[in-house]
This record gives C-alpha cells, structure tokens and sequence, in this order.
C-alpha cells in the first residue's frame, strides 16, 4: 500500500540534472556523415533490445535537444537518469537504457564536411 506514490518520490530524488556529456575521442575520426548514420542505426535498433518504444523516442528527443528541454522532456516522460549526462537511464517499471556517447555529443575528433 503505497507503493506508487514512495517510489515515483523515490525515483525523483535518484534523478539527476542534466549536463553535458563529457568530451571523447572516437577511435577513428569520422565525418558528420558517418555519425549520423551510426545515431540513426542506434535509434532504429535500440526498441528491440527492450524496454518501451515511447521511452526511446523520448529520449532520442531529449538526445536531440538542447539541455533545458532536454530535461524537460525526460521528466515529462518519468524517466529516470541516473548519470547526468544521459548515457545510464529507467523508466518507471525499472527498464534500464544505455546511450551510447555517439547519440549524446559529438566527438572531439569529429571531422565537419566541407
């Protein structure tokens, strides 16, 4: 009894305030092009390896935007962050998603198209 409420109060004490994902080196410089393809190739598959398709498209939405809607954005949709910069989160039945570093930033050796 009680349950729902302790835990969303819960929940919302273990969530974290967004911020910036660290800086990072890719192994091999690559192209706007090439992260592009690798972000939607991740956003494509990632629904089938579990948790809720909605909680996915959510937070490609908050990956996608800046910081404050960002935050927004996963709050509204009860996701849990547990590392600040989004790479470790769960939704409210206790599904895990990991972002990989690719779809939260861009790399330092990231090489812009002319």
């Amino acid at each position: 009894m009680g349950c729902g409420g302790s835990s969303r109060k819960k929940a919302q004490e273990i969530n974290k305030k967004l911020k910036k994902p660290e800086a990072w080196t890719h192994a091999q410089p690559l192209t706007e092009a090439q992260l592009k393809k690798m972000r939607d190739e991740f956003w494509d598959t990632a629904p089938y390896y579990g948790g809720k398709k909605e909680i996915w498209d959510a937070l490609r939405a908050a990956a996608e935007s800046d910081l404050k809607f960002a935050q927004t954005i996963v709050d509204s949709a009860g996701i849990v962050v547990t590392s600040a910069d989004m790479t470790t989160c769960y939704d409210e039945r206790g599904a895990k998603y990991e972002l990989p570093k690719f779809v939260l930033s861009e790399p330092i050796n990231l090489n812009r198209d002319s």
